[in-house]
């Protein structure tokens, strides 16, 4: 396989990770919307957050392509993906240790469905739209998505690779689709931890080779160099899950959603 397809591969798998991750948690909410409101309103609220993010991604994407400096794209870009993919790994080494919660997405349905259900109601209508499920599907579809876009126009602008971006992305949102169509609340079932740690890899290592690209840095074989990226941010990933599991655990009470043993610094 050349540089290019492996940088090209790479890519696809990042976008199309981080995609499905936060689809997930967009789709959790809507389907309690929609259970609990009904799904007219919600399905409504969900398409029209999509079309406002595609927009976001043609106009945003298209002019950082043509008319941004690619090194200076990729310095800017590269720091931003460092930044959130440090984040995702975060969480999901605090979550793997046993410090943090794990991301429940059973939790969130039936939180966010007790909310809606002790909502009031406007008067009830075959036509009449609920505003509250409209709105609450709306926001979590472009909250969530708001991150897949950042993803797309950062990895697809760096490249010159926004269309491939961007299918990878709507691939992920389909699938997503399918999946909750077919088990409705059973969304626990989708590996969200496990993606979201192989996600923050790709995105710091994306991150590293960019920043350094665009200063300058000639890495050797090229966009190979990402694997090797991939490889170290997976050895720091497991040692440090590692050895967080062997601090001794904290005697006194946890609070908030960190558990079981003390925060180092």
């Amino acid at each position: 396989m050349s540089p290019t397809s492996t940088s090209t591969a790479v890519l696809v798998l990042a976008v199309f990770g981080a995609s499905t991750v936060e689809m997930v948690e967009a789709l959790t909410i809507v389907v309690a919307a929609g259970v609990t409101r009904g799904w007219r309103s919600a399905l409504e609220g969900a398409a029209a957050a999509v079309v406002v993010l595609a927009a976001i991604v043609g106009v945003v994407g298209v002019p950082l392509i043509h008319y941004v400096p690619i090194d200076a794209l990729r310095v800017v870009v590269g720091a931003l993906l460092l930044v959130l993919g440090l984040s995702w790994l975060r969480k999901a080494i605090l979550r793997a240790s046993g410090l943090k919660a794990l991301h429940d997405e059973d939790a969130i349905f039936a939180a966010t469905s007790a909310e809606l259900t002790d909502a009031p109601r406007g008067p009830s209508t075959s036509s009449r739209r609920d505003g509250l499920a409209f709105a609450v599907a709306y926001t979590g579809v472009f909250l969530e998505g708001t991150e897949v876009v950042l993803i797309v126009v950062s990895l697809g602008a760096s490249q010159h690779r926004l269309g491939i971006a961007a299918v990878a992305a709507a691939a992920a949102a389909v699938l997503v689709a399918l999946v909750g169509i077919a088990v409705a609340r059973q969304l626990s079932l989708v590996p969200e931890n496990t993606i979201k740690t192989a996600v923050g890899i790709m995105l710091c290592s994306f991150g590293l080779f960019w920043v350094g690209e665009g200063a300058g840095v000639d890495w050797p074989g090229s966009d190979l160099a990402i694997l090797a990226f991939v490889a170290l941010f997976g050895l720091v990933t497991l040692g440090s899950v590692a050895w967080l599991r062997s601090v001794p655990p904290d005697p006194s009470p946890p609070s908030g959603d960190i558990v079981g043993r003390p925060m180092a610094g």
